[in-house]
């Protein structure tokens, strides 16, 4: 059986597209914006930050940790979501390196 399409390709070159499919919404870039803002983890609100039913927010909310951004823990009832800083990090690290592969103009 032959390979599948992503194991055609380098783990670095996989991460980044995963990460470009996470930012590759606007709501997602919106729950980033806003749990970069807090302190803490955010519970609740982040449906009130949205026009957005809760279950859409929740497949956004999936999405984002599936790529590693956001880290999620369960606190009672209620999934409190915040950024998680050193996937945060690697993901601005690897696509910094991408977007300055070629020198522009």
């Amino acid at each position: 059986m032959g390979l599948s399409k992503k194991e055609e390709f380098s783990v670095k070159q996989n991460k980044i597209a995963d990460i470009a499919k996470a930012l590759g919404h606007p709501a997602r870039i919106a729950i980033l914006e806003f749990l970069a803002k807090s302190d803490s983890c955010m519970c609740g609100s982040i449906v009130d930050e949205l026009p957005l039913s809760q279950s859409t927010v929740s497949q956004h909310l999936r999405e984002l940790k599936n790529a590693g951004l956001i880290k999620g823990e369960i606190d009672g009832a209620k999934v409190c979501y915040c950024i998680n800083d050193k996937a945060f990090e690697e993901a601005r690290g690897l696509l910094a390196i991408f977007l300055n592969k070629k020198s522009c103009c």
